[in-house]
């Protein structure tokens, strides 16, 4: 016909002249350009990010660059009874998966684990040297590739023997090349870390606690040290809440103790507005009541507040414990160098004027349950933490064995430092332990936490999915608290909205969203280097009454304050530039808060970011020739970053961004477009065909159901060995697929069956909640299932040399009427 759907339209209204027609009519006749299907954009997504890559990402930066920063930082274990006998790790490395029996290393593949309950591990190796010796004589010694422990190896990540294998290398292996990865398997059973959700780390958080008094608090956390640093306003006047002081301090004291000795400089830096002058003068005047005007009186009123038992300082310190306390506990994330206090003293006016902030505005405070406040810790950062215990905890357990050798008066051979390095089995131990039980008791850091591991749910392969996917919550889950559970607006794109479970857990538990990418770690030295270079003035050069200046913002990398700009959006603008020619890292965000007249610049781990389609004036990049050469094979996903067509954006630079559902509802003022509006939705989620003609909750409903159907777990499911399995002896696609099902590859291992339904009249036998079932499809085979358990045995060896062997049972014979029940 060659008639267009928008002609049809006109053709039915009526026969108007376009002339006489009202302006909302014309815009309804006007053709609308065809959008470009993006489609295509998000199996090239899931190729390179999504789903469980961010595990696999946070493995793999933890083997490749974590675990090289914990040794770098306690490289040196030194005698103290000879300074001069020590030991030094000079690289650290992750070997192949392997096991070692009877003195010989075998390679392991994850499926030989799986089913001979070991846990699938590569040696931790370093490279040594050593000083060794006695009083008299002493030489220096290097050691290659000595072990020092096991690490359990996520499955396809830098280090697993599957990665980067293809189908058939895979089915050579005994794996299903459908299944994910990232987890573990440890003495057999598949573990896998969930993601924890958290608090921002070395970020200014304003909120009011039980009594209503408003709090500035900061949770520091850096290489060497991790604290939490609270400022509070109580009865007018402000305190410091430090865990290594006694009581809380005036905040004036610790100021004084710093260097901050003039009154008025404190209130320069913390604003000319004669309100803030108001709120900080009774700290003020307490100060002076206390008669404290200079930094060595404060430091001698804060000697007295220390806690004896939290801070011993060695006999030969000049300095007392407080000073080391305010420089190295008190405000971690802000580094003090040649005991210039300054950028403390800076960072604290700060806090104060976004306290007084929001004593005076009560829309100040901060949002806890916004996501852009919360990061999420992968297994990666955990792993970490608990190595960086571990490895310590080895390190003074060789010095102490090297000390009480040294101690000894007669010593016959010269002394190996190395023998008691190899000896250690608290590395291997202690991570096999924690990942087995899931209990993290990290006494160093302070970490009490239980069930952050769990057994990988076989069920059905879509569960498995949602369980790489989901959220732990931050609190226990049976608090009646109706805030934390609320569904975020912020959450959209980011977090699934209807995947939650049932009960109590419900909205505390989440999953991320088919499109969320979380970020790990990147480097900050050049971004810091960067800022300065596009026009930031440093910290250093300016004065306490410049800091508050009304035509300049703050600039923030990371919770870090860098200096100030004068032209915030005009910095905004070369960074997002910078960012879309390649030139900075891809997941850094740049966030322009008019409010708090800041320009906040992250790059750290944990943030939730998702692509968007980048708009010129509500235009979109992405024409129909890059969606061409996509198919064709010529370009990929991470050509459309490189090339500026897409970006990713977190929560925070969502803020800034005005975002179009489609290319046809984009204004001139839009800057984004979504790739596709599906993917807010997560995978369980997108199972469902038309969740937007659904009421709310029967989509929650669904996601927790959709788990439980029976199916296929995967191509390899008869040759696993779970304690139970459930298969579904014929399985069916859905009639009515969705893009999600294509994307995750459900529709390759499929799960429940296509019932034909026959609907019984009004007036008919009404059975509620009930199926009445047709007998012969039954007998055809519907819903049939099979049902696996193990069963294990063991083979025990006699003194007589004699032996159990498993046999089949004999069909004849004495006792084959008892036998029978096992053939």
């Amino acid at each position: 016909m060659g008639l267009k759907q928008e002609d049809l339209l006109l053709n039915n209204s009526s026969n108007w002249n376009v002339d006489e027609m009202p302006i909302d009519k014309q815009k309804l006749a006007a053709p609308i350009k065809s959008a470009v299907d993006k489609f295509q954009l998000l199996p090239e997504f899931l190729k390179v990010r999504g789903l469980v890559k961010q595990h696999l990402d946070s493995f793999n930066y933890f083997v490749n660059t974590g675990i090289k920063k914990i040794v770098r930082a306690n490289e040196r274990i030194a005698s103290d009874v000879d300074p001069s006998i020590y030991l030094r790790f000079k690289d650290v490395r992750i070997g192949e998966p392997s096991m070692t029996i009877d003195g010989i290393s075998e390679k392991i593949n994850p499926h030989t684990c799986r089913l001979s309950d070991m846990t699938y591990a590569a040696p931790i190796l370093v490279n040594i040297e050593y000083i060794q010796g006695s009083h008299g004589q002493k030489t220096r010694l290097e050691k290659n590739d000595l072990v020092i422990g096991r690490m359990p190896i996520m499955l396809r990540s830098c280090c697993c023997v599957l990665f980067g294998k293809d189908e058939a290398e895979l089915a050579r292996l005994g794996e299903c090349p459908l299944d994910p990865g990232g987890y573990f398997i440890i003495k057999g059973a598949e573990k896998v870390i969930l993601i924890q959700e958290q608090l921002s780390k070395n970020r200014i958080i304003i909120d009011a606690d039980k009594k209503g008094n408003i709090n500035a608090s900061v949770t520091s956390s850096s290489e060497a040290t991790k604290s939490k640093t609270v400022i509070q306003m109580e009865k007018d006047k402000i305190y410091l809440l430090l865990n290594q002081f006694v009581k809380k301090i005036p905040i004036m004291v610790v100021m004084k103790a710093m260097g901050m000795e003039s009154d008025q400089e404190v209130v320069q830096m913390v604003g000319r507005d004669p309100r803030y002058g108001a709120l900080l003068l009774p700290s003020i005047e307490e100060c002076s009541g206390v008669g404290i005007y200079t930094q060595e009186q404060a430091l001698e009123y804060l000697e007295t507040k220390v806690k004896r038992a939290m801070y011993a300082a060695p006999a030969s310190q000049k300095e007392g414990r407080a000073l080391p306390i305010l420089r190295d506990v008190f405000l971690a994330n802000v580094p003090v160098r040649c005991n210039n206090f300054r950028p403390k003293c800076l960072y604290v006016a700060v806090m104060m004027r976004r306290m007084m902030e929001a004593i005076l505005n009560k829309d100040a405070m901060d949002d806890k349950d916004y996501v852009g406040n919360k990061r999420l810790e992968l297994s990666g950062q955990l792993i970490s933490l608990l190595f960086e215990d571990l490895f310590k905890t080895t390190i003074s357990e060789v010095k102490k064995l090297i000390d009480h050798a040294l101690s000894k008066p007669s010593r016959s051979s010269a002394l190996d430092p190395s023998q008691f390095l190899r000896s250690r089995e608290t590395i291997t131990v202690g991570l096999e332990r924690t990942l087995s039980t899931g209990n993290f008791d990290i006494k160093r850091f302070r970490m009490h936490r239980k069930g952050m591991t769990q057994v990988l749910a076989r069920l059905s392969f879509i569960g498995t999915l949602g369980y790489m996917t989901k959220i732990s919550p931050q609190f226990e889950k049976s608090r009646k608290v109706s805030g934390p559970r609320a569904l975020q607006p912020s959450q959209w794109g980011m977090l699934c909205p209807c995947d939650t479970p049932e009960g109590e857990a419900c909205g505390l538990v989440k999953n991320l969203a088919l499109m969320t990418h979380v970020t790990t770690d990147e480097d900050e030295g050049p971004l810091i280097s960067l800022c300065y270079c596009l026009g930031v003035e440093d910290l250093e050069l300016l004065s306490g009454e410049e800091l508050h200046t009304p035509n300049s913002f703050l600039v923030i990398l990371n919770g870090l304050i860098l200096g100030k700009h004068r032209r915030p959006q005009h910095f905004a603008q070369a960074m997002r530039k910078l960012r879309r020619a390649g030139k900075v890292g891809e997941f850094v965000s740049v966030f322009v808060n008019e409010k708090q007249r800041c320009v906040y610049i992250a790059s750290d781990g944990g943030r939730v970011c998702r692509p968007l389609v980048i708009a010129d004036k509500g235009i979109s990049r992405i024409k129909e020739h890059h969606m061409k050469e996509l198919l064709d094979g010529v370009r990929t996903f991470d050509d459309f970053l490189h090339d500026g067509l897409i970006e990713y954006l977190d929560v925070n630079e969502e803020n800034n961004a005005l975002i179009a559902l489609y290319e046809k509802e984009a204004t001139p003022e839009t800057t984004h477009i979504e790739i596709e509006p599906f993917t807010i939705l997560g995978v369980c989620a997108g199972l469902i065909p038309y969740p937007h003609h659904n009421q709310s909750p029967r989509n929650t409903y669904q996601c927790a159901m959709g788990k439980q159907a029976m199916g296929n777990i995967a191509y390899n499911q008869l040759c696993r060995m779970d304690t139970l399995l459930y298969l579904l002896v014929y399985p069916q696609r859905p009639l009515l697929t969705t893009r999600t099902i294509e994307l995750v590859g459900y529709d390759k291992l499929g799960a429940g069956q296509n019932a034909t339904v026959a609907v019984m009249s009004y007036s008919g036998y009404d059975i509620e909640d009930a199926i009445v079932m047709n007998k012969s499809s039954l007998d055809r085979g519907f819903g049939r299932c099979i049902v696996m358990k193990r069963y294990s045995a063991v083979n025990q060896k006699y003194e007589t040399g004699a032996s159990d062997r498993i046999l089949r049972p004999q069909r004849t014979g004495p006792g084959s009427e008892r036998m029978q029940f096992f053939v």
